[in-house]
């Protein structure tokens, strides 16, 4: 009995294989005739205009949409935000620092190749 139903398991295998190997050997999908668009394709209606709400409604809608997402956010506490404010400050005035340095440096290069400060 084991040995039937391992060899149906088998069977099932092979055959799913082969139906494979013949999906992949069978080439491109064929279209229907007609162009290739079904009953469900087509496009926008002609004459059909889409209703949409006065200018102050969708306003409205779009404030109370902002209302409801800012109450998801989850807002720091005075001390997470005194942190990152410094962490920020910090940070940009070592960049500044560091970008200056690279211009004064390549600034007095420029002028020692080309000259600028020779008396001749």
């Amino acid at each position: 009995m084991a040995d039937s139903k391992g060899s149906a398991q088998d069977v099932a295998a092979a055959e799913r294989s082969a139906s494979k190997v013949a999906a992949k050997s069978d080439g491109p999908p064929k279209l229907p005739k007609g162009g290739g668009k079904g009953p469900t394709d087509k496009g926008p209606r002609k004459g059909t205009k889409e209703r949409r709400p006065n200018p102050i409604s969708r306003l409205i809608r779009f404030i109370r949409e902002v209302v409801a997402e800012l109450r998801k956010v989850i807002w720091p506490t005075r001390k997470e935000l005194i942190t990152y404010t410094s962490v920020v400050v910090v940070f940009v005035t070592v960049m500044t620092a560091i970008v200056w340095g690279i211009d004064a440096g390549v600034a007095k290069l420029v002028m020692w190749a080309f000259g600028a400060n020779s008396d001749s």
